[in-house]
């Protein structure tokens, strides 16, 4: 084994074989405990040979800094050294969530401490099988600081390695951020920065009395963080609170890491969880991939389950909140998961026993969606621990298995083909507008982000039906759609009314779910509804309203000729300019159509989505297929086979056409083209030589099961 030292000093012509990869493919490789040192150069040469070009490592802080100032660098100079050798690319993962024993000895206030008093101390963690997670409070100066010098000794020791790709930070960007009942972090530091953001909040300790109504506060020292969501305004800014307290900390490290380091990739990655998971763990898409060059997401379908939309769906997420970076598939399944609470009673094939063709599939839905990089969160499974056997492609002794036959099949195939990653998915057909204040608010609400979460999957999986795609998009960015529909938007901020009343005068289509804004700033109920000037946005006012979620499960309405569902609360309507577009079964005013600006806008008084998400009625397809039209866009691409999705990708590299069959058996589609689009004079699957013809503007092939077909299109050229 070569020293560290050694390592460097390689021949040039070595190590320029190990430059950055055309398509980074890999997986997490060593956690300390695993896999056996016996293994590691044999594991290397067997990842290398079978086309393999990056690794992931955890360097864990708990495992490292064994006293203090004292480094134990052993194991990672070897993993360093044998990536060099093996020209393999090396990520290293950051882990200050794993901090050293004697520290929370050394300093026992910064331990997290929940809402309910209790206090964490050192624990294993399921994913290592090391000690000292989940961290101490960084909001702790002393921790902060020390946390600080195990990172500047860790980038300055690895900097100029010949292996070192870039850096993982914030793994998989998740606060500590517990669960209604039992929040964290509720230790002195952390209320003391709650402090100080409630000062740049509010002009006075006054005006944040007033709007936490809380009228007796005489000093600073008197604002505590709440310990229940009984007041919207306080909770609110708890929340909010601990995203900006999370990201202020990525942000330090993404700064530090820049700083130490300017010419290697900063990367992080998510769990696609901006949907379900804001308030509690701070999972932001938009705000992380903002700190960093590359962004990702973890995404097994034995935690998630294997219907085709919930993978897109979570590849469409990330790459919405992406903004054009390039981001990978940072965790994919390729192996089994065992004994873990999300997998019993669900059938075997539900994603729980991975085969070679789920492999195959799980990759090209993702390069489908725009991933540029995969990675698996195993490349040989965890030995102890609870997650034992997980998620590898190779075996539990490192052998190589079917599966990691065709990870490696599709890892030669990705960097052979340099010019097809150039080239990105097109815009979406239609805009899902994620708001962050309504999410924030059903979880204080209901102590749950179900009804958010289900009614803006339900209306991404109502146009996924119909291969109509939809983007995840921020409010900075609704003006580069003609459509945008608007999830259950139950609170709004003015700013965030405001924008959408823009957008509509400037000539946007607005769809929008039932009762927008009727909490507004601070989540304080609207004395008139529509809220916040929605009402002449609308051309309707509110004539009733019904809070029954358990009574509205199986609601029915009729909207644009559709007999749809809804769900949780429903608003009924008198018009005030706009014209019905809808009605309950009462014959009440239940949907208005109205024109605002040069722009219109449609309203129904219930969450068709979570009513989708539910129910997946015909009719409902049918009346989320037609916004469509109503709005004046256009379908780039439809299909005639259900069971396949197609996405265009267009750029420098080309264009090109994927059509991605989950199913369990063959299936013929036949492609067609929107007008805008330019006409392709001949087409060639560059991934499994499928035989296709292509007619005017239509391509039809027959896809194999859990495959894909990647066609590049040639533009047919106008005559000189």
């Amino acid at each position: 084994m070569r020293s560290y030292a050694a390592c460097l000093l390689l021949s040039t012509a070595i190590l320029s074989a190990a430059e950055k990869p055309v398509f980074p493919y890999g997986a997490v490789y060593f956690r300390k405990s695993n896999p056996p040192e016996q293994d590691w150069a044999r594991d290397h040469q067997t990842a290398a040979r079978i086309g393999m070009n990056t690794f992931r490592h955890w360097f864990l802080w708990g495992a490292i800094e064994t006293a203090p100032g004292h480094y134990d660098w052993r194991d990672y100079d070897q993993m360093m050294d044998l990536a060099a050798k093996n020209n393999i690319k090396v990520v290293i993962a950051e882990m200050v969530t794993s901090a050293p024993e004697w520290m929370f000895t050394k300093y026992p206030d910064a331990r997290y401490r929940a809402s309910d008093g209790t206090v964490v101390d050192s624990g294993i963690g399921g994913s290592s099988a090391t000690g000292g997670f989940p961290g101490l409070c960084l909001d702790n100066p002393e921790v902060h600081a020390a946390a600080e010098r195990f990172l500047v000794a860790l980038v300055e020791r690895y900097r100029n390695h010949p292996a070192l790709l870039g850096y993982d930070l914030w793994n998989e960007n998740t606060a500590y951020g517990g669960r209604p009942g039992k929040m964290y972090c509720y230790c002195d530091a952390t209320k003391r920065k709650l402090r100080e953001w409630l000062r740049k909040r509010y002009t006075s300790l006054e005006e944040a009395a007033r709007v936490w109504n809380r009228y007796s506060y005489a000093s600073w020292e008197d604002v505590e963080p709440p310990r229940n969501f009984t007041g919207y305004p306080e909770s609110l800014d708890w929340l909010e609170f601990r995203i900006d307290d999370a990201f202020d900390l990525f942000h330090w490290r993404t700064r530090l890491f820049r700083k130490l380091d300017p010419h290697h990739l900063i990367a992080a990655h998510g769990v696609a969880g901006t949907l379900e998971s804001l308030p509690s763990a701070a999972h932001h898409e938009w705000r992380s991939s903002a700190e960093v060059d590359t962004w990702g997401f973890t995404f097994v379908a034995s935690r998630k389950g294997d219907e085709p939309w919930k993978q897109f769906q979570a590849v469409d997420l990330v790459r919405g909140g992406s903004r054009g970076k390039p981001f990978w598939h940072a965790e994919a399944q390729a192996g089994p998961l065992w004994m873990q609470p999300q997998v019993k009673g669900r059938p075997r094939a539900d994603g729980r026993i991975s085969t070679p063709s789920d492999v195959r599939l799980w990759n090209l839905v993702s390069c489908a969606g725009g991933a540029t990089g995969i990675l698996y969160p195993r490349w040989r499974p965890l030995l102890d621990g609870p997650l034992f056997g997980a998620f590898g492609a190779f075996g539990m002794d490192g052998s190589v298995t079917p599966r990691a036959e065709m990870a490696g099949k599709m890892a030669r195939w990705a960097n052979a083909h340099e010019q097809l990653w150039r080239s990105h998915p097109v815009q979406g057909d239609i805009g899902l507008l994620f708001v962050p204040e309504s999410e924030l608010f059903n979880y204080v609400q209901q102590e749950s982000t179900d009804f958010y979460a289900q009614s803006i999957r339900g209306a991404y999986q109502a146009f996924f039906d119909s291969n109509i795609q939809p983007d995840f998009v921020s409010l900075g960015d609704i003006g580069k759609y003609k459509a945008i529909y608007l999830p259950y938007p139950v609170m709004l901020k003015r700013e965030t009314a405001e924008a959408l009343r823009r957008f509509v005068e400037n000539g946007g289509a607005l769809i929008s779910e039932g009762l927008p804004a009727y909490f507004g700033d601070h989540g304080r109920a609207g004395p008139v509804q529509p809220n916040y000037g929605l009402k002449e946005l609308f051309g309707a006012h509110e004539s009733y309203v019904e809070f029954t979620p358990d009574l509205l499960e199986n609601l029915t309405l009729e909207a644009r000729g559709h007999r749809i569902h809804g769900r949780y609360f429903l608003q009924e309507y008198e018009t005030t300019g706009g014209r019905p577009a809808g009605r309950y079964a009462n014959g009440r005013i239940a949907a208005v159509e109205h024109r605002f600006g040069k722009g219109k806008t449609l309203l129904v008084g219930t969450f068709p989505g979570g009513g989708y998400y539910r129910h997946h009625s015909p009719e409902s397809k049918a009346f989320f297929a037609g916004l469509l039209r109503w709005a004046g866009a256009e379908q780039r691409l439809q299909r005639d086979n259900p069971a396949v999705q197609a996405r265009l990708h267009e750029g420098p590299g080309g264009n090109y056409l994927w059509v991605v069959n989950p199913s369990h058996g063959g299936a013929h589609v036949t492609v067609s083209f929107s007008s805008s689009l330019p006409r392709f004079q001949a087409a060639e699957d560059i991934w499994g030589g499928v035989p296709l013809t292509i007619a005017g503007r239509k391509i039809s092939l027959t896809v194999p099961a859990r495959d894909a077909a990647v066609i590049s299109l040639r533009v047919t050229r106008p005559a000189p």
